[in-house]
């Protein structure tokens, strides 16, 4: 019965703490989407595209590692920028302009380019 007791107490008194913090309001966390020229100051070598608003960047390994299967095509790269200026969708800065972009099946955050007889992996690039 003492235990309950001070559970209750304690929970409470957490309960009150977290609701006070601060002062009632609650705190929103957003993720964002990263643009070319940061990644780009972060890695000036960085393989990346844009499609629908989001900057992908190929060669990180654990994505290498991943089994994936191309589902659908969804774009095609139309522009190459390679003078690093501001991104567009389907532009990228080392892909050819003609290459496939198709969704994966099995995650939503990777994206498969079909370029010169190969499939590169492309992962998007969020902060948060």
């Amino acid at each position: 019965m003492v235990q309950k007791l001070f559970f209750l107490l304690i929970s409470l008194a957490l309960v009150t703490i977290t609701g006070c913090s601060n002062g009632g309001a609650t705190t929103q966390v957003s993720i964002d989407s990263i643009d070319a020229k940061e990644v780009l100051t972060l890695d000036p070598n960085a393989d990346i595209f844009q499609y629908d608003g989001v900057i992908y960047k190929t060669n990180i390994d654990w994505v290498e590692d991943l089994s994936l299967t191309k589902d659908v095509q969804i774009g095609e790269i139309k522009v190459q920028n390679d003078d690093y200026t501001e991104f567009n969708d389907e532009m990228a800065n080392k892909l050819p302009v003609g290459a496939k972009i198709f969704s994966a099946k099995e995650r939503t955050d990777i994206l498969i380019i079909e370029s010169e007889g190969a499939d590169l992996k492309y992962l998007a690039i969020i902060e948060g």
